[in-house]
């Protein structure tokens, strides 16, 4: 005779186990993805960070450092984003080149009398005070480099001619004609992603799941950064309110592309895919005005996504246009141990 008690008794037990294996399942897969997502530090990538308060201001711009030999890359970068998105760059760069990172107005751990002002004006006037500040009248061989909003001021920089040293010009994923047919849509796609966020982690998940990022580990490192605690909700929002600054955003881009050719030193524009040059683009790519290449495979943000890619073609470009440490170094002066 089967004894009924005893099955169900059994049957019971089952789906207990059956149950704790199951929470055990969603318990270690809940854990997985909070460490998958958690925030990284910067000094694993950059070597030391730091303040530049500008005389005469309440001004306080805060940079990221790493390597200690050769020129400077100097990092602006994109509207929204952080000195940060260049720390996983950074950590190959320094192996020839220094890189400093500059956390632009309105971003970052950067602190100004108005943050919200973001004209191409006062973020140029910006990061000269900020290199003047640093190197002062000996400034080292500079290379520019911006991503996206960053491009801009970087060529607006470079073509003001008031930094003596710089030496070369990349321009990361910004083409005028493409930007300013995209202004038009810009406070749609602001108001469509997520607003807020209720750790860091998600935030982190959003930004990768979401496609704005394709690197985890870069994720992991800048996006937190690009976001502020918000005591009345409770929750995280984005430090930087791009919404607020609208009025700025045609200044960023309008004329960029024959003001980018002006600019006398050697010049790399880096796109993340095939955007449509202007005219004036074309017929200066077609004179050698300039040298493009397109990075496959990469989102908006090439420095994050394919960070050794980026760092690679940095350094081929401060290598094919022989920017040493003071300048151009002339191939008739060097040393044979240099060539």
């Amino acid at each position: 005779m089967v004894d009924i008690t005893a099955n169900r008794e059994f049957t019971w037990l089952e789906d207990k186990i059956s149950y704790i294996h199951d929470h055990l399942d969603f318990t270690l897969w809940f854990r997985n993805s909070l460490q998958k997502y958690s925030p990284l530090d910067w000094f694993g990538y950059f070597d030391k960070e730091e303040d530049i308060v500008i005389e005469g201001s309440n001004n306080v711009f805060h940079i990221f450092e790493a390597g200690s030999e050769g020129p400077v890359v100097f990092c602006l970068h994109g509207g929204g984003y952080s000195g940060l998105s260049f720390a996983l760059s950074a950590s190959k760069i320094k192996e020839k080149a220094r890189l400093v990172a500059m956390d632009l107005r309105g971003h970052g751990k950067s602190s100004t009398e108005n943050d919200l002002d973001l004209s191409i004006e006062t973020l140029c006037n910006d990061v000269v005070a900020v290199l003047k500040t640093i190197y002062g009248d000996s400034s080292p061989a500079i290379i520019l480099v911006g991503h996206s909003m960053g491009g801009s001021v970087a060529v607006h920089v470079a073509a003001r001619k008031v930094i003596p040293n710089v030496h070369g010009l990349v321009v990361v994923d910004v083409v005028e004609g493409t930007a300013m047919a995209s202004l038009i849509h810009m406070q749609k796609i602001l108001s469509n992603r997520m607003q807020f966020f209720s750790s860091m982690e998600k935030a982190i998940e959003w930004s990768v799941r979401g496609g704005s990022l394709r690197n985890v580990e870069s994720a992991r490192i800048s996006v937190p950064s690009t976001l502020k605690f918000d005591e009345s909700k409770k929750c995280y929002t984005y430090r930087t309110p791009l919404q607020e600054t609208e009025s700025y955003w045609k200044g960023w881009y309008e004329g960029l592309s024959e003001k980018f050719l002006s600019c006398p030193m050697p010049k790399l524009l880096l796109l993340a895919g095939t955007d449509r040059l202007d005219r004036a683009l074309t017929i200066g790519q077609m004179q050698g005005k300039f040298q493009m290449l397109v990075v496959r495979h990469t989102g908006h943000a090439i420095q994050e996504d394919v960070p050794e890619e980026f760092a690679s073609i940095v350094l081929n470009f401060i290598s094919r246009n022989r920017i040493g440490p003071h300048g151009v170094m002339i191939p008739a002066l060097l040393r044979p141990s240099q060539t």
